[in-house]
């Protein structure tokens, strides 16, 4: 049987920070409010005129393909899941092709929103278990400052800027991607969302002045419904596959709140020492955090961990991955 390995795993967030400090100085929050409700210290900011997603990216993707020793021209697929696209079209995925020297490769982008990451890896296993292609690239990340709304004290703290990539190749070991587990449920449309900028409300001065191009979210509403479906569908992996506590190695959560990443972690009966948490230094950087997390444990992986991916978002999206690390 043909599996779908992670071989290599990179990641990038700019270098400058915004902390809960300079933020209360533009919003009226302070370090305390947003440290008890979300859990978060800083996060990062890409600055600088007209840069977009795809400058994280290629920073990430450059350093997965030296890790792996791959030749850019050897990439045979860019999956890209964002949502901040650097422009409508074309996509990111082919700005960072061209970034990267990549030639060779089918690529696009898909938008599951926080979700992203493990939605690409269940598309990039398939087209590795196919049989058709051996070097896969899944990209995911946001420019999240780029629609965040700092007049809105509820939802500014929660966004930085980051982008992670993983490099899929095929294996016939006991390790890679073995089972996942992805929903969709449009019930969360009006609870989070950006109205401005699509077919419905495209840009105009209307929209501009109403905000309508930043997140809107209803806090209590996704909150509810992030900590019962990761945790739902997390306990629902692990029964399917014979998991316990005991044999799972770890758990990484997509990192929006901290509160919900403790109930998931708690309702799996895990320790708080297998559960991957970054969310106080990084924010919320939607489809980057999962990968995001993965590069910075990774020096802590072994061969053979039983991992357990899980994330929530926009959608509402929301699932889980299990893979055996591959390295």
């Amino acid at each position: 049987m043909i599996r779908a390995a992670i071989t290599g795993i990179s990641a990038y967030a700019p270098e400058d920070v915004l902390t809960n400090a300079e933020l209360a100085k533009i919003v009226d929050t302070t370090d305390e409010w947003i440290m008890t409700r979300v859990g978060i210290k800083e996060r990062r900011v890409l600055k600088g005129e007209h840069l977009g997603t795809s400058v994280m990216a290629k920073e990430a993707v450059s350093d997965v393909l030296r890790k792996t020793n791959t030749k850019p021209e050897e990439v045979e697929v860019i999956i890209f899941a964002t949502t901040t696209p650097d422009y409508i079209f074309p996509s990111t995925a082919a700005m960072t092709a061209e970034a990267c020297g990549i030639k060779n490769a089918l690529g696009f982008d898909i938008q599951a929103a926080c979700s992203g990451f493990i939605y690409g890896l269940e598309i990039g296993s398939n087209f590795v278990k196919s049989g058709n292609y051996k070097k896969v690239l899944v990209v995911a990340g946001d420019k999240m400052t780029a629609i965040t709304n700092y007049k809105d004290r509820t939802t500014c703290p929660l966004f930085g800027d980051a982008v992670g990539a993983a490099m899929l190749e095929p294996t016939t070991e006991d390790v890679g991607i073995i089972d996942s587990i992805l929903h969709v449920d449009g019930v969360g449309i009006p609870h989070l969302h950006m109205h401005g900028g699509g077919s419905v409300y495209p840009a105009s001065h209307e929209t501009v002045d109403n905000d309508m191009h930043y997140v809107y979210q209803e806090g209590q509403v996704v909150f509810k419904h992030a900590v019962s479906k990761m945790a739902d569908v997390s306990v629902e992996i692990m029964e399917r596959n014979h998991l316990t506590k005991d044999t799972v190695s770890w758990l990484v959560p997509h990192q929006a709140n901290i509160r919900i990443i403790e109930a998931v972690g708690n309702r799996m009966g895990l320790s708080s020492e297998k559960v991957m948490v970054n969310i106080q230094k990084y924010g919320n950087t939607s489809a980057g955090t999962i990968p995001m997390c993965l590069y910075e444990w990774e020096s802590q992986l072994k061969k053979g961990d039983n991992i357990i991916l899980t994330a929530f978002g926009a959608g509402f999206t929301w699932g889980a991955v299990y893979l055996k690390w591959a390295y």
